[in-house]
C-alpha cells in the first residue's frame, strides 16, 4: 500500500514528513481496526491541523513494537 490507495484517509501533514515516516503511518493506518480508525477520524475532524499522528499515543506504541 502506498500514499495514493485512496482507501487511506492520511493526515493533513503526511507530506512534511520523511518517507521513513510515510512508510510507517501508512502501515500503520492499514492495520487499525474498526473503533482505532473510528477514534482516528474524529480526531482529524476534531482537531484539524494541529491532529499530529506521530505525536498520537496509538502511534507512538505500534511504533515501539514495529520498529524492535
Amino acid at each position: 500500500m502506498d500514499a495514493s490507495d485512496t482507501s487511506i484517509i492520511l493526515p493533513e501533514k503526511f507530506s512534511s514528513y520523511s518517507s521513513e515516516e510515510q512508510s510507517l503511518i501508512i502501515k500503520y493506518i492499514t492495520q487499525m481496526g474498526d473503533k482505532e480508525r473510528i477514534a482516528y477520524s474524529i480526531a482529524k475532524e476534531h482537531l484539524g491541523t494541529s491532529f499530529d499522528i506521530i505525536k498520537s499515543i496509538g502511534y507512538m506504541e505500534w511504533k515501539k513494537t514495529a520498529t524492535s
